[in-house]
């Protein structure tokens, strides 16, 4: 018990230091953030005075004291209130956040339970066949595609299979020629356009979870408790799923875990390729448009992902691993 209160206490702690620092970053860099916003509307501004006036209001530009502008923040940041987004205005980012997570949630998040699942059950076939034809092949062949980088990938396939060939869309998470909702037609169309991206994200992750199951899951093999359920007469197929991988699988569990955190940033270079509406491709058009009340709440977002993440994971270890209480 000792040892979760000291790691809740820590994330607390890692928690608060992101947040100030998601709030300092853009005071203490050159110049305003609204300048940029305000180059957009310099026509309005110039024929009316106080439209200046009635903006700043309307998107929280304080003229307080710093420490005010930090309590503020902090009471606004609880109530879900981030301001309006200058690339999106007049909507409120928490609005915008709204509209992008979903579409990383459904990119990254499947992707990463489709790695995570093909690449750790094929490691536990490779080993447990080690020296066999699988184990020569497979391992290769999936650190060869794990050697790309993910927007290198992304740029063959989108110009070799959706460019070229046409057997996949070109960009975007929807075709729009659909209605949007729970309708076997939306669904369709958006499964269409993010399995290319998905495809990529699965090739380039796949090398790393077989390869992390395959060598946990030899040196399990060489255990005592393996040798005794042959000995039993166990079918090969219980011994190798109930015994060898059920107790290898520990690190992978505990890297899966992880990676779903990540995926909440989505993986910003595939998203950009694909022009799909995610969270790092909005992140990466927020940034360009120096929209800093979208790029703040969009960093929260992701240091709480993996903040929560890594503590699931110290979780999992306290169940799994009596040792690790003690430290």
């Amino acid at each position: 018990m000792l040892f979760i209160v000291r790691r809740i206490g820590f994330y607390l702690v890692a928690l608060w230091s992101a947040v100030t620092l998601n709030f300092l970053l853009p005071r203490l860099m050159p110049g305003k953030p609204i300048d940029s916003f305000y180059s957009k509307y310099r026509f309005e501004i110039q024929q009316n005075p106080h439209f200046l006036d009635s903006l700043k209001i309307e998107l929280g530009i304080p003229n307080t004291p710093i420490w005010q502008q930090y309590i503020t923040y902090l009471g606004n940041m609880l109530h879900g209130n981030f301001g309006i987004s200058y690339s999106y205005y007049p909507t409120p980012v928490i609005d915008v956040i709204r509209t992008t997570l979903p579409w990383t949630l459904l990119l990254a998040g499947s992707a990463t339970i489709l790695a995570f699942t093909i690449g750790t059950f094929l490691g536990i076939v490779v080993a447990w066949r080690r020296g066999g034809i699988f184990d020569s092949i497979l391992p290769p062949v999936t650190i060869f595609f794990s050697a790309f980088p993910a927007f290198f990938l992304a740029l063959l396939l989108l110009y070799t299979l959706a460019f070229s060939l046409g057997w996949f869309p070109l960009e975007h998470s929807y075709s729009g020629e659909t209605d949007i909702g729970l309708n076997w037609a939306f669904i369709k169309d958006a499964i269409d356009h993010a399995l290319l991206p998905v495809i990529v994200i699965v090739l380039t992750g796949i090398g790393g979870w077989l390869l992390g199951m395959r060598n946990v899951m030899i040196n399990t093999l060489a255990e005592d408790f393996i040798s005794m359920a042959h000995a039993k007469g166990l079918s090969d197929f219980r011994v190798m799923m109930m015994y060898a991988a059920r107790n290898a699988i520990l690190p992978n569990l505990t890297g899966f875990a992880i990676a779903l955190g990540y995926t909440v940033g989505g993986l910003t270079l595939v998203e950009t390729v694909f022009s799909y509406p995610g969270v790092g491709f909005t992140l990466v058009n927020a940034s360009l448009g120096s929209d800093y009340p979208l790029v703040q709440a969009l960093l929260l977002l992701i240091v709480v992902a993996v903040l929560l993440a890594n503590l699931v994971v110290d979780l999992i270890y306290v169940r799994l691993d009596p040792r690790a209480r003690t430290q």
